[in-house]
Formats: C-alpha cells, structure tokens, sequence
C-alpha cells in the first residue's frame, strides 16, 4: 500500500527502502525524536521528505489531491484537536470533512460505551477528560470508514487497561473492515501483541 525509497528529511530520518502493506497492522516504535511521527505525517502529505518518493497504491503520494488523500488516509494526531460545540459535533466534523452526513447515531452510542466514555453525546467537549477526548477524536476517526487510519500515541492519556481495551477494538475493527492501520506507540508490549508488522526506527547519532 505504501512504498518509501531513499528517503531523507532534514537530519531526523533517513530510509533506504520499506514497504507497508495493505490490510495490516503496522505498528512504528522508537525513542522520542526519532522521526516516528514525521514519517506518519509524510504518509498523510502533511509534510514532504527533503529527498525521495512515497507511493501510495503505486502512485507518487504528491500526485494526489491533498484533501482527497487525507479522506482516504485519516491522521489522528497525539495530541485531540476539540472544536466548540457538543461530544457528537466533535464526533460528526469528521463526516463532514470526508463529505458524507449520513450516519448512525446507535453506533456513535456504541463506541462510547466500548470506549468507556460514559457522558452525554450533548455534554460539551470541552468538559471530558485529556483520555476522554483522546478517545472521542478516536471515534471520529472511525466513523469516517478511511482506508488507512494513521495514530499518533493513541492512548498516550490512558491508563493501561484502557489503553489495552482502545487499542484491542480498533484492531478488531481494521481487521474485520479491511481496513489498514499504521500506529506510532511507545509501548512495545502493544506492538507486539496487535502488530502484524513492527517498523522500529532508531535515533540517528
């Protein structure tokens, strides 16, 4: 699905050549500063590499519109982005950006219980927890139905048996869907317990 070949950005990272394939999961580990979220944000176009080409299902990822890339490819960055309004605006925002307004109210409902968010859907967003939005923005992201999901520390605000409870549902999600996900974690117990592929990059000298 995705193919990167000699790739160099500034002096963070440095690939010779790797290959991710399509309905997977890829898990990206490595010391802070190494260049995992870099590559997870070249894979969204957010930023380019110095030198090099991604592809993206055999075409030079820059060749694609940027927004229609990121409607196929969903980013979901460390840190929640929250906007103004209600837990089920913040949800729906996603909808609308991938232009679809359809959707299902029981499976939004659905999701906060499995995610052990037990507030509201009319509650303001702002209110929840650091773990809580973290989650919210989680669903957001699925209720989009992207081919590729890209997480940044997802569960980086949970504690463990929440972590363990997110990260054994987006699997089983992805896996049943069809659906790729790349995930950047600090943990390589949930790598190696959900990964089907483990990219570890290491911190140039």
């Amino acid at each position: 699905m995705f193919e990167v070949k000699n790739l160099k950005y500034k002096d963070i990272l440095y690939i010779d050549h790797l290959n991710i394939n399509k309905n997977s999961v890829t898990c990206i580990v490595g010391e802070s500063g190494s260049g995992k979220t870099t590559l997870l944000k070249m894979l969204n176009n957010i930023i380019s590499p110095d030198e090099g080409e991604i592809y993206f299902n055999r075409k030079e990822i820059n060749q694609y519109n940027p927004i229609d890339l990121r409607r196929r490819v969903v980013m979901l960055p460390q840190t929640p982005i929250i906007y103004k309004g209600s837990i089920l605006d913040n949800i729906l925002i996603g909808k609308k950006f991938s232009k679809s307004e359809i959707y299902d109210i029981k499976e939004i409902e659905n999701l906060l219980e499995k995610f052990n968010v037990n507030k509201n859907l009319n509650e303001p967003a702002e209110n929840l927890s650091g773990g809580e939005k973290q989650r919210v923005c989680l669903i957001r992201v699925l209720i989009m139905n992207p081919e590729v999901i890209l997480l940044d520390e997802p569960t980086s605000a949970l504690d463990e048996n929440t972590e363990d409870l997110v990260i054994n549902y987006v699997v089983e999600y992805v896996k049943k869907n069809n659906k790729t996900l790349i995930m950047v974690t600090h943990s390589k117990e949930i790598a190696k317990k959900y990964s089907d592929h483990i990219i570890e990059i290491t911190k140039r000298r």
